[in-house]
Parts: C-alpha cells; sequence; structure tokens
C-alpha cells in the first residue's frame, strides 16, 4: 500500500518535471522513485494489513510479487535512454508518468482482496499500455498496435466485468475470501453441483484473465501488439503486465475457487496445453527477433499456468522465481535489440529480424554475451535462472497425480526442447554469420543494468535458494 501512494504522487510529480528545461533529470528522478517505491513495500513483511475497508490486503505473497513488478520497472526504466532525444515529437516526462501509473495499477492486481480493485487496477494498467503502445505516433504499425490492443483489451475487459456480476449474483460478495466460503458452503450443500450462474461467472472472469496474460486462444492480439509498439514499452507490457496478470489469476483461483477446481482445472489444462503449443511451434517460423520474442511470451505464459495448477506448498515460491527469471532474462534480450536496432536505423537500414544480429560478437561481444545468457535462460540452460524456473515449474507438476496433469508435463518438455530451436537463433547469428555491425556505444547506466540482469541471470543460475527461500 505504502508503495501504491508513493508511486501515486511521484507520477504526478514526473509531470511536473516535465516543464523543466532538463530532459536529463527524468531518467535519474524516476529511477530514485521506483527505488523508493521498492523500499517502501518491504514495510509491511510479515504483517498482514487491511486498506479501504478490506479493498486490498498486503501479505507476504504480495509484497514478493509487487517486488518482482517494481524490480522489472526499474530495469526497464533503466534502458529507456532515449525517449527525451527527439525534441519535438518525444514526451517523456508523460511516458515515465505513464509507467509509474502503470506499476500501480499491476501492484494493485497483486493486492487485492475485492474484484471491483482487481477491475480497477486492471483498467490503470491497461489504459496506461494502450497509450504507451501508440506512442510513436508517426509509425503506423504502433497506430495500429494500439487500436488492436484497445478494442480487444476493451471487450476482454467488459468480458471480465460480466463475470464479476454474475459472480457476485451467485455469492452476494465480492470479497475473494467471501466468495471463497460461499463457493465451500454450495459445495457442502449440493455435493460439488454448483450453479449456472456462478459457473458461468467464474469461467468469463478466466476468459478475462487469461486474454491479459496472452494464454491461446486469447492471445491473438500478443504478436502485432508487441511487434508494433515501440520496443521499450514491449519489454516492459511482457515483463511487469505478465506478472501482474498471472499473479492476479493465481490469487483469484486460489483463494476464491479451490474447491471449483474440477470445473476450471482441466479446462485450463487443455488452455495450457495450446498455450505451450501454440507458442513454441509458431516462434520457430519468425524472421524477426522481436515478433519470436512475442510468441515466447505467449509460450512462457503456459509455464506460468502450470504452475499456477499445481497446487502445491511450493507454488507460490515457484511461480515468483520463475516470474524473476522471465522478467530478467527478457528485459536482457530487448535491451540489445533496442541498442542494435537503434545502430541499424541509424546506418540507414532498420532491421529487427535476426539478420540485424549476424557478426554482432565481432565488434560488440559484450552485447553478444548479454544476449547469449539470456536466450540460454529463456530455453532452460543449466546454470541459467531460467532452467531452475523450470525445474521448479516441473517438479511441481510432477507432484500431481492426474494423468490428465501427466501429459500436460510431457507436452511441456517437449515444447522446451522445442525452444531450444528457435532460441539458439540470434546466438548463431551473433557468432556464427558475418554481418556489419559496427562497434556500439552504450551509456554507462544502460551498461550496467545489463551487467545486473546477466549476473542476476547465472547467480540464481547457480545458487537459485538465496532467491527462493525469501519467497
Amino acid at each position: 500500500m505504502n508503495a501504491i501512494i508513493a508511486l501515486s504522487l511521484f507520477g504526478i510529480s514526473s509531470l511536473f518535471l516535465g516543464f523543466l528545461n532538463n530532459r536529463k533529470i527524468l531518467l535519474p528522478a524516476t529511477l530514485i522513485f521506483i527505488l523508493i517505491a521498492l523500499g517502501l513495500n518491504f514495510a509491511d513483511w510479515n504483517h498482514e494489513y487491511f486498506w479501504f475497508n478490506g479493498m486490498l490486503k498486503t501479505d507476504n505473497l504480495s509484497i514478493n510479487f509487487s517486488t518482482v513488478i517494481l524490480v522489472a520497472a526499474l530495469l526497464v526504466v533503466a534502458i529507456s535512454r532515449h525517449f527525451g532525444d527527439d525534441e519535438e515529437h518525444s514526451h517523456p516526462a508523460e511516458y515515465y508518468a505513464i509507467m509509474l501509473f502503470s506499476v500501480v495499477g499491476a501492484i494493485m492486481m497483486v493486492t487485492y482482496e475485492n474484484l471491483i480493485m482487481l477491475f480497477v487496477g486492471l483498467e490503470i494498467l491497461s489504459v496506461s499500455m494502450y497509450v504507451l503502445t501508440g506512442s510513436d505516433k508517426r509509425n503506423l504499425r504502433s497506430n495500429e498496435a494500439a487500436l488492436k490492443y484497445f478494442l480487444m483489451g476493451s471487450f476482454a475487459t467488459g468480458i471480465l466485468l460480466f463475470g464479476v456480476a454474475l459472480v457476485y449474483g451467485a455469492t452476494g460478495s465480492f470479497q475473494i475470501h467471501g466468495i471463497g466460503a460461499a463457493v465451500n458452503e454450495a459445495k457442502a450443500q449440493m455435493g460439488g453441483q454448483y450453479g449456472p450462474i456462478l459457473m458461468a461467472g467464474t469461467i468469463l472472469i478466466m476468459v478475462g484473465l487469461l486474454f491479459k496474460i496472452s494464454a491461446a486462444p486469447f492471445h491473438f492480439w500478443t504478436p502485432d501488439v508487441y511487434d508494433g509498439a515501440p520496443t521499450i514499452f514491449t519489454a516492459f507490457m511482457s515483463t511487469v503486465v505478465k506478472t501482474a496478470g498471472v499473479a492476479a489469476t493465481y490469487r483469484l483461483l486460489s483463494t476464491s475457487f479451490p474447491a471449483m477446481y474440477g470445473l476450471w482445472g482441466n479446462p485450463l489444462v487443455y488452455i495450457t496445453g495450446l498455450t505451450l503449443i501454440i507458442g513454441n511451434i509458431t516462434a520457430v517460423y519468425q524472421q524477426s527477433f522481436k515478433r519470436m520474442l512475442a510468441y515466447s511470451s505467449i509460450s512462457h505464459a503456459g509455464y506460468l499456468l502450470i504452475t499456477v495448477l499445481a497446487k502445491r506448498p511450493e507454488t507460490n515460491s515457484s511461480i515468483l522465481f520463475y516470474s524473476l527469471a522471465y522478467s530478467i532474462a527478457t528485459i536482457s534480450a530487448f535491451a540489445v535489440l533496442i541498442v542494435v536496432s537503434e545502430a541499424k536505423a541509424k546506418a540507414g537500414k532498420a532491421d529487427e529480424s535476426f539478420d540485424a544480429l549476424n557478426g554482432l560478437a565481432k565488434n560488440n561481444p559484450f552485447l553478444a554475451f548479454v544476449l547469449t545468457v539470456s536466450m540460454l535462460s529463456l530455453a532452460g540452460i543449466p546454470l541459467t535462472a531460467g532452467f531452475f524456473g523450470k525445474f521448479f515449474i516441473f517438479t511441481d507438476a510432477f507432484a500431481n497425480p492426474s494423468i490428465l496433469f501427466k501429459g500436460l508435463l510431457v507436452i511441456a518438455i517437449l515444447m522446451s526442447a522445442v525452444g531450444i530451436y528457435y532460441y539458439f537463433k540470434p546466438i548463431i547469428a551473433a557468432y556464427m554469420r558475418n554481418g556489419d555491425t559496427e562497434k556500439i556505444e552504450i551509456s554507462p547506466i544502460y551498461k550496467y543494468t545489463l551487467i545486473l540482469t546477466t549476473a542476476l541471470t547465472i547467480i540464481l543460475g547457480i545458487a537459485p535458494d538465496l532467491v527462493k527461500k525469501l519467497f
């Protein structure tokens, strides 16, 4: 709650900083704002507090999810180095302010205790992303992406809100624990037979949330939106937004509807399998590095859903560790893509395909190494954080006795093998192909950020308990 209040005030402050003639102050100021919010986030550690008459709840789980979100936001802001380069068309103060406001919405999505607050947080996050997606107003792809995201996101939000209304009509409560108590009572009285209104409401809420995390078959917006949005905001969407969506889904299903696992569990197993297959198989055929990362994001939504389905005491730490490992590696990959594509654009060869990475290691060994570590982590190769992220998820899945779940585990393992194929494409391009990429100069803060993300990926791959025990 402290972080929500602080970030709201900081977002307003960023707008006022925009009146200053010196735009260079915006980046360090925003980093300081997020660091302060990160510190305030731990003020309630080991305590449970209810805010606004029980509409928001702060506990260790919500603090941990908020920490992952804030760390991802901090790293994305640290690589947002060229907001203010175009004096005529860019509005860096507004961009930073909207990013801070979107983080407020993301934190509300992981601390909600009332479905109305889930809706409010989701809308704050979504509207911010609609604006940032279309922020490159002179780029037709950005305009198209923003329109698609807005239209499809609006429909998804309407579906979720209709589901909330139906669940309220069936249970008489917006509180997630109150809904859980009503569902348990209905199960005891009717022997597991639930009314059609409650079942329909549960399904509609799930559809709305699955849209936000790009789970198939609700993923169609993701490739075009990720590809059309400015790359820095694509990195933000694929980490902060996905973590918030998965956390909100997990919080709702594990608190309000665990007794209805038979209703939503089996369909979600099929959705998870479909997400893994579509995300990984389609990524194989992509020629654009950015678009490949979009389909990669879809596939990782499938891995995260496996943890949501697992229903084990270790689920909390597994989903948090995976979210952190995925976010760090994804931000590293997008950071390399940003500097390489900018260098190509300056040379009059704008390119976001794998060919843009050809020969990267020759003149830019540091960037090639960062790219390699991030790709290996996303692929789940040992000695990277991504390996243990998948290991913990597969361990949770293996403990489930369901035959259907065993089949899902087989699909997940096979799709991990497919992922290795397309994640090695950038590595092969960087080290084994000839290219004309010149020496790329990067700012100190950009370099330190990449050193940090790469070091964390390796450290968590060697000693995962350093973080997992904290979760």
